[in-house]
Formats: C-alpha cells, sequence, structure tokens
C-alpha cells in the first residue's frame, strides 16, 4: 500500500534497481549513486527558493479563501438546510401517521386471519 509520504521519499534504489545477476562496476554504481543524490538534493533546493514563496503566497490564498467559503458560507448553508428538512420532516411524519398507520393497520388485520400450511407428500 503506497502511501503520498512513501512516494515523496524515493531513494536511488527505488529508481535504478539492477535485478539479482545483473551488475555493473562499482564505480560506475557509486558515481551514479552520488549523481542522483547530489541531484535531486540541489534541485529540491533550487526549487524551493524559486517557487517556495510564490507557491505558499498560492496555497495560502487558496487554503484562506476556502477557509472563508467553508465558515461563512457553506457550514450556515449546511445546518439552514437541516434546520428546514427538520420542520419538513416532522410535518411528513405527522402525515404519514395519520393517513398510512390505519390503513396498513386495516391491510394487516385483514390478512391476519389467512393460514397457510405445507405438506409434504410422498
Amino acid at each position: 500500500d503506497l502511501t503520498l509520504c512513501s512516494l515523496l521519499q524515493i531513494d536511488f534504489e527505488d529508481v535504478i534497481a539492477e535485478p539479482e545477476g545483473t551488475h555493473s562496476f562499482d564505480g560506475i554504481w557509486k558515481a551514479s549513486f552520488t549523481t542522483f543524490t547530489v541531484t535531486k538534493y540541489w534541485f529540491y533546493r533550487l526549487l524551493s527558493a524559486i517557487f517556495g514563496i510564490p507557491m505558499a503566497l498560492i496555497w495560502g490564498i487558496y487554503f484562506a479563501i476556502l477557509s472563508f467559503l467553508h465558515i461563512w458560507a457553506v457550514v450556515p448553508c449546511i445546518r439552514s438546510y437541516l434546520i428546514e428538512i427538520q420542520c419538513i420532516s416532522r410535518v411528513y411524519s405527522i402525515c404519514i401517521h395519520t393517513f398510512c398507520d390505519p390503513l396498513f393497520e386495516a391491510i394487516g388485520k385483514m390478512f391476519s386471519s389467512i393460514r397457510a400450511t405445507v405438506r409434504k407428500e410422498i
């Protein structure tokens, strides 16, 4: 099961994996490992230096808007809806109990005298 955290923690062996029985020279392997690790490390730093502050600004604005909408629009709309639907559900419940309960009781009493028997003949 891959999680986001495990996807972001990529090591050299996760990307360049030589199968058993196929190995390059030790010097090549070590140089490749060093090149990969140093490149990943410095490019991350470089990209963070260039795009870190603008991306932080964009994500900050996005989550501020999301929080604002959630607090001032979404939750009040949902609560308002629940209050309205509660009133409607009570009226609906009263109507169902008033009209349907007697009908189903009468139908139940009509069919309560029916008896079914099962015979097994050999």
